[in-house]
């Protein structure tokens, strides 16, 4: 499976970033580097997917400087 790191930045600076086609937390660990990296985080959003060994897809906000 294809696993795809997306970020996505707002006309207000703003960036999400959304990982699909990870296992359990491997979203995280892949996109840990992209967060510190972005900012300070704003939220976090697991889907069902997060809780299960097949695929996930994480959205994270990032709160612009």
């Amino acid at each position: 499976m294809t696993r795809i790191i997306e970020i996505i930045v707002s006309p207000t600076g703003q960036t999400r970033i959304e990982t699909m086609g990870f296992a359990g937390s491997g979203c995280q660990e892949a996109s840990r580097f992209l967060e510190q990296t972005l900012g300070v985080k704003q939220s976090e959003q697991l889907t069902a997917e997060f809780h299960t060994q097949q695929t996930d897809r994480q959205v994270l906000s990032q709160k612009s400087d």
